[in-house]
């Protein structure tokens, strides 16, 4: 597909899809609660549909009642069941490891699989942990997918330091320990997503958060009965991002995105862009289901190279690519630190970043895990062919780019973005008023 200047700014009040993070937790705890959890809001991606799949095959009743809203009558901890068949996670890994977790406290044999993209990527470091509860892993090298899974049948608390901020990682290791006795004990140096620690609050489990020194300390009591109980999923940050940076790169935009998840393990983005300059506000703002959320409204601006800190990575992991199209229309030297994390993403991240960027005429270097850029302010060259290495966060921070650069960007390929962020192509040409991004012939 190919993605072109509007005539006009981007307009209107839009919402994204629900949270993925928000939503794959959802059907989760639902499965491991007693009762029937209400959802509402869910993210009916590609990626969250197959843990759906997951829960039904692991013996939770997951029923879908209409556009967004899911019911799921759960077994209880401890009592899910042995799939009959391989489950295949797709394009998710977060699916995937969470699932590990899931599968180590329970006495079942599972065997893990995906797409090219989640069999090429590093399971490891959750499996390692994992497997001092009793459970056992066989994979290909490197831990990659497929991989076959034996439960523990009497899984052991852990008490794990997390070496690098992973948010998966703590959270596999978490729902490990619903199953065993004790007290599991996971300690981050740096503060991650804390979707999981809200969600178990949510149903019932006794979490504490402590400081020890600099570090965050989570203690989970093991064998709760978790109750079901309602979930509103709020709009997706790491989507919300897209429209949000479009509007502020195509001159005369103004754009709400309504109902965004503001958790502040979240925002790190949002925070970022307000320094380049940029014209954020938040409306409207609440609490639903322990989750702040407000409605976000971003007016076009002149942006400013800013360095960003290596600690706020964990708070906006996902956002880097779109954050690199906003550097490269900002004036000033932008240097984004700490990516190591993104080289283990859905493609090599980083490097497909500079790949984007060095297709339309923008210039980037890395310097270790850093990623520096600088620029003139005006609209980036653009012109070039993106290759997507099936990464739906670099095709779709690509189309932005080519909604504000000098010539059109056009993405080799666009199927996977409704992974995470169905209906994105016509929620952005409704913002344009026309057909800024369409289908183009792709050269050999």
């Amino acid at each position: 597909m190919r993605a072109s200047a509007p005539a006009g700014g981007l307009r209107g009040r839009v919402t994204v899809p629900g949270d993925k993070s928000v939503s794959h937790r959802a059907l989760m705890f639902g499965a491991l609660a007693v009762g029937t959890t209400e959802i509402a809001g869910l993210l009916e991606g590609e990626d969250v549909l197959r843990t759906a799949a997951a829960m039904r095959a692991l013996g939770a009743t997951v029923e879908r009642l209409g556009e967004g809203r899911w019911r799921v009558a759960g077994r209880g901890v401890g009592g899910l069941v042995e799939p009959a068949d391989v489950l295949d996670m797709g394009n998710s890994g977060t699916a995937a490891r969470l699932i590990c977790g899931l599968l180590a406290g329970h006495p079942v044999f599972a065997v893990l699989t995906g797409d090219a993209s989640l069999r090429g990527r590093p399971m490891r470091r959750v499996t390692d942990p994992l497997s001092a509860c009793g459970a056992r892993f066989t994979g290909r090298a490197g831990g990659r997918l497929p991989l076959a899974v034996e439960g523990a049948a009497d899984p052991m608390p852990l008490d794990y330091r997390l070496p690098v901020p992973s948010a998966q990682v703590k959270s596999a290791v978490l729902l490990a320990g619903l199953c065993a006795r004790g007290t599991t004990r996971v300690e981050e140096a740096e503060a991650t997503r804390d979707h999981t620690e809200n969600m178990l609050r949510h149903f019932g489990a006794t979490v504490r958060v402590e400081a020890e020194g600099s570090r965050r300390v989570i203690h989970l009591d093991g064998q709760p009965e978790l109750r079901a109980a309602p979930v509103s999923v709020p709009a997706d940050p790491s989507s919300a991002a897209f429209p949000i940076v479009a509007a502020l790169l195509v001159p005369g935009s103004e754009v709400t995105v309504r109902e965004v998840g503001l958790n502040p393990l979240r925002t790190g983005l949002f925070d970022t862009l307000r320094e380049m300059g940029a014209d954020l506000a938040v409306s409207n703002a609440r609490t639903e289901g322990g989750e702040p959320v407000g409605d976000l409204t971003a007016r076009f601006s002149a942006l400013r190279g800013v360095d960003v800190p290596a600690s706020r990575a964990p708070s906006m992991i996902d956002e880097y690519p779109i954050l690199a199209v906003a550097a490269a229309f900002a004036r000033g030297t932008t240097r984004l630190r700490g990516l190591a994390e993104l080289r283990v993403k859905e493609s090599d991240r980083l490097a497909a970043t500079v790949a984007l960027l060095a297709a339309n005429g923008v210039a980037a270097t890395v310097e270790g895990d850093d990623l520096i850029l600088s620029r003139d302010g005006g609209p980036a060259p653009g012109g070039g062919l993106v290759e997507t290495h099936m990464d739906h966060r670099i095709a779709m921070s690509a189309l932005v780019m080519g909604l504000a650069a000098a010539r059109p960007v056009t993405v080799d390929d666009t199927a996977f973005i409704d992974t995470s962020f169905p209906g994105f192509v016509a929620m952005m040409n409704g913002m344009a008023g026309g057909s800024a991004i369409a289908a183009a012939e792709v050269p050999a």
